[in-house]
């Protein structure tokens, strides 16, 4: 009987053993399960907090952020184009003078501004005293046609006179007033000075002096060129179009100009030439400007800065043209090549908000010519950092250098 009890006694330690050990396991499991659970959220925080990026508007004026709209668009299916900057063709006038004359006042010189109606300069002619004589001598027998009609119905009134008389009087006054208004009108178009001796040459569009053949004193011809004015807000852009790929462009394909300042503007074909010129073995593409110059990152955050007459294209600048045709289906979004940047061995953009920018995961389908396809990853209406985007990947790094400290 000691014997089954001394083996008794040594199973029943066994079991006590094995069943200290499975609670001690099962202890430490419960022990460290929420250590665990608090870890997580710390690991999963640092990718939501790379996805965004606020960045002060006054950095990213510094440092010359250019946004884009993203749109769809197909990388091959683009046209690129050399093209020339010219003035719209109610954009520049030819000033001359409007009598034979001297040259007795000059108001305006090169490159001065002008606006519409505005005097350049004055022309002391005989044709002008002439003009202006007539006016007054047609005036006054207005004047006098007039009085001599009223004078007439008080008389008809008191039956002094008869009624031919007042009839005649009227037709008189009639006739006297058409020839004021055929003389006040000559008069005005041919811009008499107030003084009766001179003309006025004046503007007839606003913009600016680009041209001047005058000099106080001289004699002058009728007709004579005296100034060139033009407004440079109002340009077309030249495009010269290869014959393979002029069938594919049509009225309203939307296109974009890169100036040599590499500064871009949106445009739209606004006709093409329907044949072909036989020296250079291409069409000629005229485009409109449609959308505002996107410079350096604007102080409203908007990005991009109207047009204005220092910051668009001076006449006669040579460009570069992408147009993309409408009837070719689009295979995602082309944006510009250095808005694609690497980060953790994958490719992002870097999409505005309004505190910052979304650093956006994108798929990049294709590359040419400075352009990228985005086959995944955005969406239309959506505005992405282009030019100078590394700054942003720059700060990105900062912030995540900040937090590992």
């Amino acid at each position: 009987m000691s014997a089954i009890d001394t083996s008794h006694r040594r199973l029943y330690s066994a079991l006590a053993l094995i069943v200290t050990g499975l609670l001690g396991f099962a202890l430490a499991k419960l022990t460290t399960r929420p250590a665990s659970s608090v870890q997580e959220p710390a690991a999963t925080e640092n990718p939501d907090a790379a996805a965004k990026l606020d960045v002060d508007e006054s950095h990213l004026a510094a440092v010359g952020i250019e946004l884009e709209t993203v749109s769809p668009g197909n990388l091959s299916a683009e046209i690129r184009a050399p093209g020339a900057v010219a003035s719209a063709p109610d954009a520049q006038a030819v000033v001359t003078a409007h009598a034979t004359g001297t040259i007795v006042s000059i108001e305006k010189r090169l490159g001065d501004s002008v606006r519409a109606g505005e005097t350049l300069a004055r022309v002391e002619s005989r044709e002008a005293a002439a003009i202006a004589a007539e006016r007054d001598v047609a005036i006054s027998k207005a004047a006098l046609a007039r009085s001599i009609e009223q004078r007439e119905q008080g008389l008809f009134e008191q039956h002094v006179t008869p009624r031919q008389d007042l009839e005649a009087a009227r037709a008189q006054r009639v006739a006297a007033e058409s020839e004021e208004r055929r003389a006040r009108a000559a008069a005005a178009n041919a811009h008499v000075a107030e003084d009766g001796r001179s003309i006025q040459t004046v503007s007839p569009l606003s913009g600016y002096i680009t041209a001047m053949d005058t000099r106080l004193g001289s004699f002058v011809q009728a007709d004579t060129e005296l100034f060139r004015v033009a407004d440079p807000s109002r340009i077309q852009i030249e495009a010269s179009v290869p014959a393979s790929d002029a069938i594919r462009v049509s009225t309203g394909d939307p296109a974009v100009v890169t100036t040599g300042s590499r500064n871009r503007i949106e445009a739209v074909v606004r006709s093409v030439t329907a044949t072909i010129n036989e020296q250079t073995h291409s069409a000629t593409a005229i485009l409109s400007l449609t959308g505002p110059l996107k410079t350096a990152f604007a102080s409203n955050g908007l990005g991009g800065a109207a047009n204005s007459p220092g910051s668009l294209p001076i006449p006669g600048e040579f460009v570069q043209v992408v147009i993309t045709p409408r009837a070719e289906a689009p295979a995602g979004f082309v944006i510009p090549e250095e808005a694609v940047q690497r980060s953790e061995g994958r490719d992002v953009i870097f999409v505005r908000t309004r505190s910052g920018f979304a650093v956006r995961p994108v798929v990049v389908g294709a590359r040419s010519g400075g352009r990228a396809l985005i086959s995944s990853g955005l969406k239309a209406g959506e505005q992405v950092a282009t030019r100078n985007a590394f700054f942003l990947k720059a700060e990105m790094g900062k912030g995540v250098q900040e937090d590992e400290e």
